[in-house]
């Protein structure tokens, strides 16, 4: 009897692969994804997830306004720290005889009133105002962050408290304060100007960090730890100063082209820093008398003074874009 020949239909075809064959073929499929670098979009197992700070780090070396800042901030810096890089005079050093007179040959900035060379003053004038600026952000954030926390964190009779005392400082002007406090005091040095700015900047960090802590406090891994039976110092700084202190850096800095500002208006008004110390409020203030006659003595202070504030506010905006998750 004559063979049938074998007959393979589509159906017979797919049936004779299995269904072993078929998990065999979505195993190294998922293996193979496996394999690859992150997976796909990044998630594979092998793919760490970053925390705000890396999230917030990897967003600000892509932000041309925080790496323009930065460079400008940096700059600065250097300059305030060692002024005699670009410039090798001595900005105390005067000639009465070139007085008001404008830009020479080795004094691109001409010179000001008591003859001294304009240049060489702005740029060692950097050094009080970035001084003052950073001294005072750092003793307004400390204070304001420890006694705003610790106000967030306890609460009751405490923040109550330290919310009146908060109040009644922000009632008082700031330059009005200056001019009050400042002029009875004698000392050339800048320590005067940063300790009233701390005394009257701490409430503004103080509310923010109050704030914070008592949003992360309601949290429910603070909640866990608390059920854990972990101590209220150690919740304190390692569960909700972590997550809390992000809002209290940003305003610090743009607090801290603020606080550089305010030193040049209470120099300006003869209250701040005093000569023999170079300050551009100083020298704003010695030229808005020449302005007319000699504008180049009040041109260059006050465009470094502006271009340094508006440094500093523009990385305030930088970070704070990085750090608030609402903006992404």
């Amino acid at each position: 009897m004559p063979e049938m020949p074998e007959h393979h239909d589509e159906g017979s075809a797919i049936a004779s692969t299995g269904a072993g064959g078929a998990t065999d073929l979505a195993m190294s499929e998922a293996e193979t994804l496996e394999k690859a670098p992150g997976g796909p979009e990044g998630t594979g197992p092998d793919k760490k997830a970053r925390s705000l700070w890396s999230d917030a780090w990897h967003d600000l070396r892509r932000n041309p306004i925080f790496i323009i800042s930065g460079l400008i901030i940096l700059f600065l810096v250097v300059i305030a720290i060692w002024p005699q890089l670009i410039a090798s005079g001595n900005p105390l050093d005067c000639d009465l005889s070139k007085a008001q007179e404008g830009s020479q040959p080795g004094h691109p900035f001409g010179f000001n009133g008591q003859g001294c060379d304009v240049y060489t003053r702005t740029v060692y004038g950097a050094r009080a105002s970035i001084q003052v600026g950073v001294l005072a952000t750092l003793g307004v954030t400390l204070l304001g962050s420890v006694l705003g926390g610790l106000a967030g964190f306890y609460g009751g009779a405490w923040d109550g408290f330290l919310s009146r005392i908060t109040d009644i400082f922000f009632a008082i002007p700031v330059v009005l304060g200056g001019l009050v406090l400042l002029s009875v005091v004698s000392n050339n040095s800048v320590w005067p100007v940063i300790g009233f700015m701390v005394l009257l900047g701490w409430p503004q960090i103080s509310r923010i960090a109050r704030g914070s802590v008592i949003t992360a406090k309601q949290n429910d891994y603070v909640q866990a730890a608390r059920a854990l039976g972990a101590s209220n110092s150690r919740m304190l700084l390692r569960h909700i100063t972590p997550n809390a202190v992000a809002p209290v850096i940003v305003v610090a800095t743009i607090a801290l082209g603020t606080y550089i500002s305010l030193e040049a208006t209470l120099s300006f008004l003869g209250v701040g820093l005093k000569p023999p110390t170079v300050s551009w409020g100083i020298d704003i203030s010695s030229a808005s008398q020449y302005i007319r006659n000699a504008p180049h003595m009040l041109l260059w202070p006050a465009g470094a003074l502006a271009v340094t504030v508006l440094a500093f506010i523009m990385l305030g905006d930088a970070v704070r874009d990085a750090l608030d998750p609402k903006l992404r």
